[in-house]
């Protein structure tokens, strides 16, 4: 089993939801006031049944038109077409900007995993976070496989529904060949917020997520997880190790 990230680079996001690329060498964040800083990376998951996404970004191009997070899995050594799982932990802009090209879906041969809950919300409580067009272009493909609570996808991926960061946040955990990858969407965005304990006001339910955030902290050193972090500065990928009830972040 092997994991890649596939980075689409750093933005700044205000109360518009508008995100601007945003370069920390050269950019001066007092320009921007009000905004948070993130930086953006889906990932590609090789398992010996499935070619998988988790999240897919902003649906940046690339210079030469094409969707970044494409060349980024070409990049890879693989191709869009062959990707036949796209696993959503929820459906901001942010994680949700690359499900489509704009016209048509951007994993043709995929099932699009997402919770019901979480779909809902997104036509039924207006809100900058979410992009219904582009939704309407996931619901028309009949591509999508709804699912609800917690429960088993396949042989070796579950999904949890988690809450905290949005109502209908999940978390994905994939076991293959004797290894695990944990995906915590923006539940484990990045791994600082494991190295600290904060209430974070971007969240839905910020002592939820603070709670879970510390929970599969734990469980990651104790059966040695790979996580994967999906807004992480410098380490995309890293195992946890716990001493003493603090967390180190071991880099692949």
């Amino acid at each position: 089993m092997n994991a890649f990230a596939l980075y689409e680079g750093s933005y700044s996001v205000d109360g518009s939801k508008k995100f601007l690329p945003f370069n920390p060498e050269t950019d001066d964040p007092k320009s921007r006031p009000g905004s948070l800083f993130i930086y953006v990376q889906p990932f590609l998951v090789k398992t010996n049944k499935h070619l998988m996404v988790l999240d897919t970004g902003l649906g940046q191009r690339a210079a030469n038109g094409q969707l970044l997070i494409h060349e980024n899995i070409r990049r890879a050594g693989y191709q869009p077409e062959d990707v036949n799982l796209v696993l959503m932990s929820h459906l901001h802009y942010d994680h949700s900007g690359g499900m489509t090209d704009g016209t048509q879906l951007a994993f043709p041969n995929a099932e699009y995993v997402i919770q019901r809950g979480e779909w809902e919300n997104a036509y039924s409580k207006p809100s900058a976070s979410y992009r219904t067009e582009i939704f309407d272009i996931v619901q028309r493909s009949g591509n999508i496989h709804f699912v609800e609570g917690s429960g088993q996808l396949t042989d070796d991926i579950s999904y949890e529904l988690t809450g905290g960061h949005c109502e209908f946040h999940q978390v994905f955990t994939i076991k293959n060949a004797g290894k695990t990858i944990f995906f915590g969407g923006d539940i484990l965005p990045e791994p600082e917020q494991l190295l600290r304990r904060f209430i974070a006001k971007y969240d839905f339910d910020g002592r939820k997520a603070m709670q879970l955030r510390e929970e599969y902290g734990h469980k990651a050193a104790l059966e040695h997880w790979l996580c994967l972090f999906y807004h992480a500065k410098s380490t995309a990928m890293g195992y946890v190790e716990e001493n003493e009830g603090r967390f180190k972040i071991v880099t692949v």
